[in-house]
């Protein structure tokens, strides 16, 4: 007699035997989208080794990154070139550096360093387990909040800013990591005003993918500006990269704040370093103005690649899974390079174990928490952007089928 538990060990099992290699962990672009920016590698050539007046060779140019760059990613992040500081490959570790001096000196404002206060921010869950790592790494103790569909629990970050210890909240605004939710202007200009206990509670908005449209674009939120209206002109630093536009291995950070931020910063990286890397600058500044269509038209084409791969997932699911909830619910981002899938009963661990002994490996169980502990064990971070379409497609095959073994495996015990 079939049984539902049987007939989902049937279908895993034939998946098993395909002998399957594929990685779904992390969210990296695929080398079609590199080779939409190979043109990097010839935007400085012998005897152009000149911008903005400044010779990229030597040492004077600027901690605050070449003025053409500035300008380039302020206009990014909706700023002017004066909020805004361009330093070297990762946004990670300009936020690493800011939250840094933050320990060691307090930001504008603060009575010292927090690290004497025993620091505490805000995290939204599921959310960036780099961000957790970073975090804890420096000492923060985190406070989690739920990520709901229009944007961080603001009310629940209130709640938490309440305690004096509390520093601010880190957080991806444009579709987060991993679901792909966006915050709306509402929850924007509520936190942007929030009432905090601590007079230097701050936003690090992490806006990697502000431009990672699959679509129609959503509608972006300037928390620089938004701040400054609600009479808190320090509190946000908007971060930014170019890792999943040009090459995540020689791209930029960038930055936008205040410009008495700007000059807090600005002074703090010149006693460490005498500026960032200009060559580099240079290179995206030349390579990203004489794109077609510039930086615009350069993050269409990735998406001409990268939404048939989230199109994919989504259909197979609903095939696979229905849309019922029966099984699982997963979010369907517009943009960004991840998505959510949520099991109904709690074996999202089971489904991984399953997928990496078929062959498919998915994000750990856990990994979208702190600690890398699920307190609901249903949240699995669904990363599509690397493999072909079609691998796509059979991935998601297998995660269903996992999705289905594992639920009706937890069925079958409770009955």
């Amino acid at each position: 007699m079939t049984t539902p538990l049987s007939a989902a060990q049937a279908a895993y099992d034939e998946l098993a035997a395909l002998g399957l290699r594929l990685n779904l962990q992390r969210g990296q672009p695929s080398d079609a989208d590199f080779d939409l920016s190979d043109g990097l590698l010839t935007a400085v050539t012998p005897g152009a080794t000149t911008l903005d007046g400044i010779d990229l060779r030597n040492y004077p140019g600027g901690v605050a990154g070449l003025p053409s760059a500035r300008a380039l990613f302020g206009r990014y992040l909706g700023l002017d070139a004066a909020n805004t500081v361009v330093w070297n490959n990762s946004s990670l570790e300009l936020q690493a550096l800011v939250l840094g001096f933050a320990l060691l000196h307090g930001v504008r404002g603060s009575q010292g360093g927090w690290v004497h206060d025993r620091p505490k921010i805000v995290v939204t869950t599921p959310g960036y387990d780099r961000h957790f790592l970073l975090l804890t790494t420096l000492g923060f103790e985190l406070v989690t909040v739920d990520m709901e569909p229009d944007g961080p629990d603001v009310a629940a970050i209130e709640r938490a800013a309440s305690d004096p210890a509390v520093k601010g909240v880190l957080f991806v605004p444009t579709y987060s990591n991993p679901g792909g939710e966006t915050i709306s202007a509402g929850k924007a200009t509520l936190l942007a005003g929030l009432d905090a206990a601590a007079s230097d509670f701050t936003i690090f908005a992490d806006d990697a993918y502000r431009a990672h449209h699959l679509g129609e674009p959503v509608r972006t939120v300037s928390f620089v500006e938004l701040c400054a209206s609600a009479g808190h002109p320090d509190r946000a630093f908007v971060f930014g990269s170019t890792s999943k536009i040009t090459f995540a291995s020689g791209g930029l950070g960038f930055v936008g704040t205040s410009v008495d931020n700007v000059a807090w910063l600005t002074k703090l990286l010149g006693a460490q370093s005498i500026g960032p890397n200009k060559v580099e600058q240079a290179r995206h500044v030349r390579f990203l103005e004489g794109y077609p269509g510039g930086l615009a038209g350069l993050m269409r084409a990735h998406a001409a690649l990268i939404a048939p791969k989230f199109a994919a997932v989504d259909e197979v699911l609903s095939s696979e899974l229905g849309t019922d909830g029966g099984y699982a619910t997963w979010t369907t981002p517009h943009g960004g390079y991840f998505s959510s899938l949520f099991t109904t009963a709690p074996v999202a661990a089971r489904v991984v174990e399953l997928a990496d002994a078929a062959g498919v490996s998915l994000t750990p169980a856990g990994a979208t928490y702190p600690g890398g502990v699920d307190p609901a064990n249903r949240n699995i971070r669904l990363a599509p952007t690397r493999p072909p379409v079609e691998d796509v497609r059979t991935a998601m095959r297998v995660a269903a089928a996992c999705v289905r073994l594992a639920t009706e495996e937890w069925r079958t015990v409770r009955s």
